[in-house]
């Protein structure tokens, strides 16, 4: 079992940058995968970039490649997901998730089973 719990929302204008935070409490994490995934109103859960945490390779949805950055922090057991070049259609609730490394898609919801509580994440002048 793995505790999410995620920091660093906030209201910013277009093109401002945004660091969220997820802290990880667990007996081990050498297995996970870690992800952020993000929702805005009336539209389906959507991944945005996953790490692992055994070797560090990530992966990017196509929207934000290039703008945000996903690391991990293995002394503080954290997940940052550093967001630069902010646009409107970023605006939504920001989550963390883990789930046990597979050979399943990590860019869908279902091989992730802890989830953190959220973070507001509001782009707008």
């Amino acid at each position: 079992q793995v505790q999410l719990v995620e920091s660093g929302g906030g209201l910013v204008a277009p093109g401002a940058s945004l660091r969220l935070s997820c802290a990880l409490s667990a007996r081990t994490l050498r297995f996970q995968v870690i992800g952020w995934f993000r929702q805005a109103p009336e539209k389906e859960r959507e991944f945005v970039a996953r790490i692992s945490w055994d070797n560090g390779s990530t992966d990017y949805a196509d929207s934000v490649k290039g703008r945000f950055t996903i690391s991990k922090d293995d002394d503080k057991n954290t997940v940052s997901l550093q967001m630069d070049n902010l646009k409107s259609e970023d605006t939504a609730v920001y989550y963390c998730a883990s789930g046990l490394k597979s050979l399943r898609s990590f860019r869908t919801t279902q091989p992730y089973s802890n989830w953190g509580q959220g973070t507001q994440v509001t782009v707008s002048a």
